[in-house]
């Protein structure tokens, strides 16, 4: 079934919002089934559910673009305008998470937002927490951009009351103009701030991620994010550096020529060579993240209480 929409949609140019037309594709895409192994020890989950394949939110950064490709779309704005909602049953779902071991993690919305606006028409997400309300003793990453995350408390609720559910928020800028330029069509960091305001005064464990972290554009908040974290009652915070694949640096460098042209000869220097940020940037880029979680009072996301123990893995660098 494919559907489309005339949306509008609000982007950013050097922190000016205008109004632009944009078309939404929306289609099914039958699966077998939505809960896949992950074998990386670079994260700190077993198992992923992405209950969709592209996300509208168009982070200029964003590192899962490479999915639509495996469709033969291989357009940049494919990714942000062809929306594919997972098909899969409910009873699949509860069959497949009887593979997972009591203390095993999965990770949700990995790949893509499962907050995103197709949740408000396909509700995807809550069909797979009305699954993990029926199982116990799991660990459950949940990360999102958007404050829709609010709309299901109800079963958040429940699904914490059974598993170590941990809510990752990224937020990645206070600066409403600079989200806008980064991330045209997701919640400004206010509402996600103020979700995460609300998940933490209903008992859940969730916290602030400023995930990526791009020198000379966002990197200057470190500190001041994780202040806005723990005001906002999170438990959590953390910050990686910018991951910057081949597919997504086909949207990222253009837009830093029209919003950030000074700095684009030093990114295409930066990433000439692999994905990740090399020299001593990482290293700097950490310790400043450390001082300020522990100034502000916020553990790091691995480190959270939960009630089951959790693996011992790496965060995710991204």
């Amino acid at each position: 079934m494919v559907s489309v929409l005339i949306g509008i949609a609000r982007l950013a140019s050097k922190g000016q919002l205008i109004e632009a037309k944009r078309a939404v594709e929306y289609r099914t895409l039958p699966s077998r089934g939505i809960l896949n192994r992950c074998n990386s020890g670079r994260v700190p989950f077993s198992w992923t559910i992405n209950p969709y394949r592209g996300c509208e939110y168009a982070c200029k950064y964003c590192y899962a673009r490479f999915t639509h490709e495996f469709l033969e779309l291989r357009e940049p704005e494919d990714f942000e305008n062809r929306i594919f909602a997972k098909q899969f049953t409910l009873d699949r779902l509860q069959r497949d998470l009887a593979r997972v071991r009591p203390g095993e993690a999965i990770g949700i919305g990995t790949a893509t937002d499962p907050y995103q606006p197709a949740e408000r028409r396909y509700g995807l997400t809550r069909r797979v927490l009305r699954a993990l309300a029926g199982t116990s003793g799991l660990t459950l990453f949940l990360t999102t951009k958007s404050n829709l995350v609010t709309r299901d408390l109800d079963l958040l609720a429940e699904v914490h009351a059974r598993h170590s559910l941990h809510i990752g928020m990224t937020v990645t800028t206070l600066d409403e103009g600079l989200a806008r330029a980064m991330e045209p069509r997701a919640p400004g960091p206010g509402l996600r701030l103020e979700a995460v305001r609300t998940l933490s005064r209903a008992g859940l464990h969730t916290g602030v991620q400023c995930a990526p972290i791009l020198p000379g554009i966002n990197d200057g908040e470190i500190e001041a994010l994780a202040r806005a974290a723990a005001s906002a009652g999170a438990r959590t915070y953390m910050a990686y550096g910018v991951f910057l694949q081949p597919c997504a640096l086909r949207v990222f460098l253009p837009f830093l020529a029209g919003s950030f042209p000074h700095l684009l000869r030093e990114y295409e220097q930066l990433f000439s060579s692999g994905a990740f940020l090399r020299g001593g940037y990482p290293e700097r880029l950490a310790e400043r993240v450390r001082a300020a979680r522990v100034k502000a009072g916020l553990a790091e996301r691995h480190a959270f209480p939960g009630n089951c123990p959790e693996p011992s893995q790496l965060p995710l660098p991204f």
